[in-house]
């Protein structure tokens, strides 16, 4: 798998039993894609290691999961904090005005007028509307990604236009 266009699906937590089940976090809007998929690759500060998934279990938010070849409790503890990725091609399909949060992650963010803003560092989820956080020169903006202020979003070009309205840039 091609290293440089990964997609995190889950971020394993911590090892579950003696025989190298693994706890993750799901990083995903679409938990039902763990069901058919099987190859992944965990990314972690030290390497890459493309895995096989197995089995597939949900317990509240998170998901447990097993790979082949990792059969105890110590092989699955080297996976602690690893990223469970997949390629992009393998990614969701989405709808033309939706957006994984790595597409806007490092998106330009200028006004209407030509101002520049700062550039997007992530994509903070409240429950309601998500929030942009935008970093700027000395400032931090957290901008509403609502379709009424983030007027055109063109991830291909990393570049995102507000029509912010009066005040929501003010300090």
């Amino acid at each position: 798998m091609n290293a440089d266009n990964l997609v995190a699906i889950a971020r394993i937590v911590k090892p579950r039993g003696l025989r190298g089940e693994c706890v993750a976090d799901i990083l995903t809007d679409f938990p039902e894609r763990f069901a058919e998929t099987v190859d992944v690759v965990a990314r972690s500060a030290a390497c890459d290691l493309e895995l096989k998934i197995t089995t597939v279990r949900f317990d509240k938010n998170r998901v447990l999961i097993k790979f082949e070849g990792v059969n105890d409790i110590d092989a699955a503890e080297q996976l602690r904090n690893a990223e469970i990725c997949v390629p992009e091609a393998h990614a969701v399909e989405l709808e033309d005005d939706e957006f994984f949060d790595w597409e806007l992650e490092g998106c330009q963010v200028e006004t209407v007028d030509g101002e520049r803003i700062g550039t997007v560092r992530e994509l903070m989820r409240t429950g309601g509307t998500e929030i942009l956080v935008i970093v700027g020169e000395g400032k931090e903006y957290l901008i509403p990604f609502a379709e009424a202020i983030c007027v055109v979003v063109d991830v291909e070009n990393k570049r995102i236009t507000i029509d912010p309205p009066e005040g929501l840039l003010d300090f």
